[in-house]
């Protein structure tokens, strides 16, 4: 058995991982990446955060007699600290965190959602980054990290729609002239809360979440809708994550745009992602 650590820019996320799939997840939102909008660092409390949530995963692992492994994202590979982080993490849990580059956290989220084989792509909206990965006959044919993310949005824009608007045009520009073919998935916690706030699912759930068909003009509205709302009336809605409810609507904002800069009619949500990926791409059982 496994455990599979995810230390991202806006949660620390555990995955138990037996026999090629998923026991269970959970999660601990940290906001390590808080900051990362005007400072190279990560910050000390932000850091301390998320090492006990590390800490705390890692001993839920071990007590369950799983081996553990932890992987980080972009707010440690991005932050001039993040090798003392990791050196933290290193020291107090255990562990020795993989730190993944923006092109294989693409990979990742893609092997998450579609497997080893399959064409088609994702659009994973981080804390602190994007990851866009297409797969054509088979093969990668597009794979890009932009350097924005629902967090990092939330810290440099707040809720002002021109600002949001403007940053997200300016980091999906580097897009360039891509247009993707097949199934596409939205990872990541965007992706999936809003696909709980569609569904309206008391709780969150897994099995409802994966493939669920969001349509652009539905996630164009409920971007509208959520941009509209303040954090607690947010906080009220059916399906939504607490958690999430200050950075939800930048976020949803930039899966709006990034549909419209892609021409996608809709995309799927998925439960399905890096955590799934890391497994699949280490050869993990």
């Amino acid at each position: 058995m496994q455990a599979i650590i995810d230390i991202g820019s806006n949660s620390v996320r555990l995955m138990l991982w037996e026999g090629g799939k998923s026991l269970y997840k959970r999660i601990c939102t940290t906001r390590l990446g808080e900051g990362l909008a005007f400072s190279d660092e990560l910050k000390p409390e932000a850091a301390e955060r998320t090492v006990r949530a590390v800490l705390g995963f890692a001993e839920e692992g071990r007590a369950r007699g799983a081996s553990v492994r932890a992987f980080a994202t972009a707010a440690v590979r991005s932050a001039k600290n993040g090798g003392d982080f990791c050196a933290e993490v290193k020291a107090l849990c255990g562990v020795e965190v993989d730190v993944v580059s923006g092109e294989e956290e693409a990979l990742l989220g893609l092997s998450g959602a579609l497997g080893a084989k399959g064409d088609g792509g994702i659009l994973d909206i981080g804390g602190a980054s994007t990851e866009v990965c297409l797969r054509g006959g088979g093969k990668i044919v597009f794979s890009r990290s932009l350097p924005i993310g629902a967090v990092r949005l939330f810290d440099k824009c707040g809720e002002n729609r021109e600002k949001l608007t403007a940053e997200i045009r300016e980091k999906i520009a580097l897009l360039g002239e891509v247009r993707p073919a097949g199934k596409i998935y939205a990872i990541g916690g965007t992706g999936s809360t809003l696909a709980s706030v569609l569904l309206g699912l008391e709780r969150y759930d897994g099995q409802k979440i994966q493939d669920y068909f969001m349509p652009k003009e539905q996630i164009s509205a409920l971007s509208d809708r959520l941009l509209s709302l303040t954090v607690e009336e947010r906080k009220k809605i059916k399906g939504m994550d607490e958690r999430r409810a200050d950075i939800i609507a930048g976020g949803a904002l930039l899966l709006s745009k990034l549909m419209e800069r892609l021409s996608l009619g809709g995309v799927y949500a998925s439960d399905r992602d890096n955590l799934e990926g890391y497994c699949y791409l280490r050869g993990l059982e």
